[in-house]
């Protein structure tokens, strides 16, 4: 399935070929598949001598999964197929709320997903949700600082919720998936995502694998310290990255300096746009303080590629120099070699897209094997 899913169109023959399988084994399991409503046949391909053969094609809209981006003032929910491919988008803003406020305004974002998704043979296949914060492999949420949130288990709420498989992950983490998957990673080994947003996360890719640490606790760069004397962080300590590199930071210090307490992250942006030189100051020192702490990682990783996304990558016009400038003059010589610092190509859609992915393939890989079509949960059954 994997093989069709991957590289469509191909013939039973192309498959035995790819797989080392042999042919009566790929015309069984194909036949499983079809029946399953997986893989579809098309009309006959090109023939290299003799019959032209019947195509396989994998059921791209055979199901559905929603992926939720739970930002500190956002929250982004899309619904794709099984390729990956967004059928429904919705972005909601919010500033500062309650923990029951957000979960109310979560509920209602996988409502509104659910109530989109098209009639399909599996309906809706799973739930992930992408959070800032620390998130161990039993997916409970430890800690996100800066939604003050500590030890909830929104997996199994959500999951008792919606009767369906619930993946709930660390933000970075989906979001360095999520380029691996379908964004500018897709071609590199060793990848670092910075997740730089109102908080600052990191999503490890190493060896093309998700490295998520011996509790799944892994890619809280930003709390990495950088000023032993440094102001209070919500994680408690002094000092963390994400105190001097992130959209908080840049925003309060323009707060500052322009005398606006209304001033975001849009204002900075517009203002640049049209060449306010304190605003263009602005962004290139938050591109220096980006620039320290991606040094400290590329001496400790040494990746072969290096991705911006979230918010702030949106600002490449007026970082990159900066950022890039204090890479060169204080990494590691050796370890720039071959580097390239990217932005995201998905927009602000890496985290959403990547644990929507999660789910996709927690179902391709496991309930379809334990479930039958009569009885997985469809979309209209909610």
């Amino acid at each position: 399935m994997h093989v069709i899913k991957e590289s469509p169109p191909l013939s039973r023959t192309d498959v035995a070929n790819k797989t080392g399988l042999n042919k009566g084994t790929v015309s069984s399991l194909v036949s499983e598949l079809i029946e399953e409503q997986l893989v579809s046949e098309s009309g006959p391909g090109k023939s290299n001598g003799g019959r032209r053969p019947v195509m396989l094609f994998f059921n791209e809209n055979a199901g559905y999964s929603i992926g939720v981006d739970l930002g500190v003032n956002y929250i982004l929910g899309i619904v794709t197929n099984l390729q990956g491919k967004i059928h429904k988008e919705k972005l909601e803003k919010f500033q500062e709320l309650t923990y029951e406020d957000i979960k109310k305004r979560l509920y209602e974002m996988i409502d509104c997903m659910i109530a989109s998704i098209p009639d399909s043979p599996y309906g809706l296949v799973g739930i992930g949700i992408g959070v800032p914060g620390t998130v161990d492999t039993t997916g409970r949420i430890l800690m996100a600082p800066n939604l003050n949130w500590k030890n909830i288990d929104l997996k199994n709420m959500v999951a008792k919720k919606y009767c369906v498989p619930v993946k709930v992950e660390n933000e970075a983490n989906c979001g360095a998936y999520g380029e691996k998957k379908f964004g500018v990673g897709i071609n590199f080994t060793n990848m670092i995502y910075i997740s730089i947003g109102f908080g600052i996360g990191g999503g490890l890719i190493l060896n093309n694998q998700l490295y998520q640490g011996n509790n799944g606790l892994s890619g809280e760069l930003g709390h990495m310290t950088i000023e032993r004397s440094g102001e209070k962080c919500r994680c408690g300590d002094h000092g963390c990255w994400e105190l001097y590199a992130s959209e908080r930071a840049l925003v309060s210090q323009a707060k500052l300096m322009m005398n606006d307490p209304a001033i975001t992250l849009e204002h900075l942006i517009d203002l640049a746009e049209n060449e306010d030189l304190t605003a263009i100051e602005l962004f290139s020192e938050i591109g220096k303080s980006i620039g320290i702490g991606i040094n400290n990682i590329i001496n400790i990783f040494n990746p072969n590629q290096v991705i911006l996304g979230n918010r702030l990558a949106a600002c490449e016009k007026w970082i990159h120099s900066s950022l890039v400038e204090t890479i060169k003059n204080h990494s590691l010589s050796n370890h720039q070699k071959n580097l390239h610092i990217q932005y995201s190509s998905l927009a602000s859609h890496s985290c959403a897209l990547g644990v929507a992915a999660f789910s996709t393939e927690h179902f391709l890989d496991n309930d379809l094997y334990h479930q039958s079509i009569q009885t997985y949960p469809l979309v209209h059954q909610y």
